[in-house]
């Protein structure tokens, strides 16, 4: 592991094992031998140091096609991303290709219609090399995960012949045997010189994903898991390490720092990690933590990471790097037309029912909150779940929210993008006192004392909240939509999305609930709703949510 004064350090020099069992292992591993033979030095060879580029990508959630705006800019699109990426390529042919999960899931009706299979055929034609799997890559189970990468054939789609890249996941095993579930780490050689990439998944994962994504898995320390492969990689002779991790964190844009779980990590994993490309939080990070340089591009495809590092020839071990997250504007480049063609081809296969118009919206709906939580968009899907259950109160989970909603005709299309997940709608029955706390249960403790919030878009109700009163006791009123206060004593019906009802987001309340009925789709709900509603409709913020702690 190297030190950073800057990006650079001196290397430690540490003993290679063997040639031959070196370059057996790395067979075994990646299928990749070494160039040259015992006695032939090639050009390459005879150089000191290696220059090395690593490309990145994070949480693109299968945004194949152009729709992103930044600063009024339209940003991200395969098209434009893979010409940004192939026009970084062309400057160092020792490239390496990566993205750090969530490729898929939440994704747009060009991608999720057709089983995510057209942005596995994106990543593969970008020329990705290995990638480990986001918790969104668990949304349909690990058969479905399987089958995107090693192939195999969908009632909807048919046969899928797989992505042809791995994915790695050392910390995701089968809760039965303890086996990982994909390979924990690949070996990748450049003129020769093995570099290791391990692979790990948040350890949310089974509380943010449905609960038959993750049947039969286990979740493991990150930590632990990757000291483990690290050890096991340095024993074959591996000194350069990449962490791919699918956890992430937020950095101060004054100071540099960054905070969160991605921290936390890097402080703690073996110092013979050189690198951690990161994910999960959607954020833009670039920065040293502990001598250990992480990285992490936005989402969506709107910037990636290019990562340059040298590696030392004699030691196998990285001795500088630098890193750089570059925007891709689509105002600056002209589109690759393989992958344009590529992304018209499956447009074209959903056009008919995506363009299909329900509604008309009289100004933009937007997932932006208030200080007390609430949302014009929360408010307009959870009037809709209630409308079509018939209860008395609606419960929407924020993170099940995935776009906003534009002025102007409204899309069966432009719906899905807004709740792709396919969740069911639950009617149930809770008291008063289960409402109370389940609404305290918005506020979260996370290891380390912290407090993660994750506030409910509701219908049917408000309640007052202080942000001064202690955890677990934040929630100072309820009332009816009427007025009248909750008694919580009665018992009360209420709808939610199956994935709330089972206990998603740590929302365990909803499990204790009584007279449970599965309903319709919550897509199929929003559709009609919208439909229902005098044109064009509207949705705004209306004190469903009351802070208490600001307004005085």
């Amino acid at each position: 592991m190297f030190r950073f004064t800057g990006f650079y350090r001196r290397s430690a020099l540490i003993a290679l094992l063997t040639a031959f069992s070196l370059i057996f292992s790395l067979a075994l591993l990646d299928g990749t031998l070494f160039a040259g033979s015992a006695g032939d030095t090639t050009a390459a060879e005879a150089e000191e140091t290696v220059a090395v580029q690593i490309l990145s990508i994070n949480d693109f959630h299968g945004a194949l096609v152009q729709s992103a705006k930044i600063s009024g800019r339209p940003a991200g699109g395969a098209a434009y991303l893979a010409a940004y990426m192939w026009e970084r390529e062309a400057t160092n042919p020792r490239t390496i290709m990566v993205h750090a999960g969530d490729a898929v899931g939440a994704s747009p009706v060009v991608s999720s219609l057709l089983q995510d299979e057209p942005t596995i055929q994106f990543l593969q034609f970008l020329g990705t090399d290995v990638g480990v799997p986001g918790n969104h890559e668990f949304d349909e189970g690990i058969t479905e995960l399987l089958r995107l990468q090693r192939g195999g054939r969908h009632e909807t789609t048919g046969y899928f012949p797989g992505s042809g890249f791995p994915l790695v996941a050392a910390n995701v095993v089968d809760r039965a045997t303890g086996d990982p579930v994909l390979p924990p780490y690949v070996i990748k050689t450049v003129d020769g010189i093995p570099i290791g990439f391990i692979g790990v998944v948040t350890i949310e994962t089974p509380t943010i994903v449905m609960p038959s994504g993750v049947a039969g898995l286990a979740f493991l320390d990150p930590v632990e898991t990757i000291n483990k492969y690290v050890a096991e990689l340095r024993a074959q002779g591996v000194e350069a390490i990449v962490v791919l991790a699918h956890e992430g964190g937020n950095q101060d844009p004054n100071t540099g720092e960054i905070s969160g779980p991605i921290k936390d990590i890097a402080e703690k994993i073996d110092d013979a990690v050189d690198i951690i490309i990161s994910g999960h939080t959607h954020t833009r990070l670039d920065g040293v933590v502990d001598g250990k340089l992480v990285v992490q591009a936005a989402s969506g495809g709107t910037a990636f990471a290019d990562v340059d590092f040298t590696i030392d020839r004699k030691t196998g071990d990285v001795v500088a790097a630098e890193a750089e997250i570059v925007d891709v504007w689509a105002d600056a480049i002209q589109p690759a037309p393989r992958i344009a063609k590529l992304v018209d081809t499956y447009q074209e296969k959903v056009r008919p029912l995506v363009q299909r118009v329900v509604g008309r919206a009289a100004h933009d709906i937007t997932r932006q909150m208030s200080p007390a939580g609430e949302s014009a968009l929360g408010n307009l899907i959870a009037d809709s779940q209630r409308w079509a259950a018939g209860t008395q109160m609606a419960f929407m989970n924020p993170g099940g929210i995935r776009a906003d909603l534009p002025a102007g005709d409204v899309t069966w299309g432009k719906l899905y993008e807004i709740q792709p997940f396919g969740n069911t709608l639950v009617k149930m029955t809770l008291t008063g006192d289960q409402i109370y706390r389940l609404l305290n249960q918005q506020w979260q403790e996370q290891p380390g004392g912290q407090i993660r919030t994750r506030f409910l878009q509701i219908s049917g109700l408000k309640y007052a909240w202080d942000d001064r009163r202690p955890f677990g006791d934040k929630v100072t009123a309820v009332w009816l939509e009427s007025g009248e206060p909750l008694d919580r004593s009665a018992s009360y019906t209420v709808v939610v999305n199956s994935f709330l009802a089972a206990g998603g987001d740590n929302f365990t309340v909803f499990k204790e609930a009584k007279n449970t009925e599965i309903l319709q789709g919550d897509l199929e709900a929003l559709v009609a709703y919208v439909k229902s509603l005098p044109q064009p409709f509207s949705s705004q913020i209306t004190g469903r949510a009351i802070r208490v702690d600001l307004a005085q």
